[in-house]
């Protein structure tokens, strides 16, 4: 059966997985090994906002406040209590006796520099909306600190918990220049509170990290098992396979469909396909601002919605645990109103929607994608039956993310895990409250979602969320595609739980 798996990998995967891989990782050194195809050339969670480093950063810094997944309940993390004073206003009683991994003392200037660092607009932080709906911080008193917020925000607690990990006070006061003279705030040495400290940084290959045997008592995520973590990236599904089945990793997601049931047929390794808050969708250049024009008409965009077929896609490729969507947030997010028309699979309806729009023998665009080709191939292909050829242009998320931002893409097919918030507001309220993420800047769309994101009346944020939802399925800005569902590969000698986040809680794994 090995020898059955392995056919068709490249000789080279199989020879590396068994000549470098095997040594460094699995249960007799102690180490546990997880890969991605993904680079983390920055790795801060400030200066970084992919999905690796959401998870570094859940592992190696600490916020003040932590999700209990069984209870969907917000708990003290750094905080030793909370309490709301008034709708924008949080009080903290911090712990005492925490220690950042270098050593210096946790306390109120640690969380009033982070607001104040990240709040600031000239620093450049990549993930600013992430803590933009902060005012300032203030200390209360000797091991207190007070959060006030610009106006009333329901998701405050859910991005404390999970997108807003706290600095040591100065962390970027010495932050190396780059060539143009600004400060270089993401190659400063990480510095956090977690679980796990980060020891060796090899850019493009790989991060690793070590239990940090003095992270502090009482801590929600409790202490490691596992001694050394190690994060490698490996471009090729195919390596990451042949080196999973001869020892030289423990643990690979996005496995696809096909492969992921030959892994378990073979009984070497543990599977699991489980859904995730990722949803999947395609965006459109509604405006004309690329070199493709084509989509500035309303008929083209609802012949693409008719063409592809979403539920084929969800059944063939992505996973039972997958579910077709029409909302530009995912179902389990509080507040994601579901009461949205979408678009049936009618490739007859979506040729005549083309004829009236002036195009009877299609058109040629490119598509822009960064993740699981295999997804937008299939898109491909269903959108060259009713006569519209596109060229693929695959390529890294940080790279993707900013030709989108630009208007460069005239379809782009990309994802989004909200950083793992459970709120509406963390996906819609980036995509379409106006701005460079927003594909039409629809001034009552955005007045609709950024109404909706400052209510804590949930019944009042449904309703103004379904009328913004619905208008932008029927001017088809976004095309909801599906909620995520991954094939998890890992080691039979690993315990560990999938969880629909999208973060790994590698600090919770255990040897069996």
């Amino acid at each position: 059966m090995f020898r059955q798996i392995l056919k068709g990998l490249p000789i080279a995967a199989v020879a590396l997985g068994i000549s470098t891989g095997a040594a460094l990782a699995g249960k007799a050194n102690d180490t546990l090994t997880w890969v991605t195809d993904r680079e983390s050339p920055v790795v801060d969670p400030y200066f970084n906002r992919t999905r690796e480093l959401v998870i570094i950063g859940n592992t190696a810094w600490d916020g003040l406040l932590f999700r209990d997944l069984k209870s969907g309940k917000f708990v003290p993390l750094l905080a030793k209590s909370y309490k709301w004073v008034d709708n924008v206003t949080l009080d903290f009683e911090l712990r005492e006796n925490v220690k950042f991994h270098d050593g210096s003392s946790f306390g109120p200037e640690d969380v009033i520099y982070t607001v104040d660092f990240t709040t600031n607009k000239d620093n450049g932080v990549v993930t600013l909306k992430n803590t933009s709906w902060m005012k300032s911080a203030e200390k209360t008193g000797p091991n207190s600190v007070r959060i006030h917020l610009h106006k009333p925000f329901p998701a405050a607690l859910a991005y404390l918990a999970q997108a807003v990990p706290i600095l040591n006070a100065g962390h970027y006061d010495n932050a190396p220049m780059t060539q143009d003279g600004k400060k270089d705030f993401g190659a400063v040495k990480p510095n956090g509170t977690g679980p796990y400290k980060i020891t060796e940084i090899v850019p493009g290959e790989k991060i690793v990290m070590v239990r940090n045997d003095d992270y502090f008592e009482g801590s929600p995520k409790g202490k490691p098992a596992i001694k050394n973590l190690v994060y490698r990236t490996i471009k090729e599904m195919n390596t990451q396979m042949a080196e999973l089945l001869t020892g030289g990793v423990d643990w690979i997601w996005d496995v696809p469909k096909d492969q992921a049931e030959k892994l378990s047929a073979s009984g070497q390794v543990d599977i699991v396909n489980a859904k995730t808050m990722r949803i999947s969708y395609l965006a459109f250049d509604v405006d004309g601002s690329s070199d493709n024009k084509a989509f500035k008409d309303l008929r083209v965009r609802q012949a693409f919605a008719h063409a592809i077929n979403r539920e084929s896609i969800v059944k063939n490729l992505v996973g039972e645990a997958a579910a077709v969507i029409n909302t530009p947030c995912h179902p389990d997010q509080v507040a994601c109103a579901q009461d949205v028309s979408g678009y049936e699979y009618d490739p007859a309806k979506a040729k005549k929607l083309l004829v009236e729009a002036g195009y009877p023998d299609g058109f040629e665009f490119d598509i822009y994608a960064y993740r699981q080709r295999e997804f937008t191939e299939a898109v491909i292909s269903d959108l060259a039956k009713i006569g519209v050829k596109a060229k693929l242009n695959f390529m890294q998320y940080r790279k993707l993310r900013g030709l989108a931002q630009n208007g460069v893409t005239p379809v782009h097919h990309m994802t989004w895990g909200s950083y793992s918030i459970p709120d509406a507001s963390a996906c819609a309220g980036v995509f379409f409250s106006g701005g460079k993420d927003d594909p039409a800047n629809d001034p009552k769309v955005n007045e609709l979602i950024n109404k909706a994101g400052n209510l804590t009346d949930q019944g009042e944020r449904e309703k103004l969320y379904s009328e913004a939802f619905n208008m932008i399925s029927k001017n088809v800005y976004w095309l909801p595609m599906f909620t995520y569902a991954k094939n998890y590969a890992y080691n039979k000698d690993l315990s560990i739980e999938t969880t629909s986040d999208e973060i790994p809680r590698f600090y919770t794994a255990k040897w069996k």
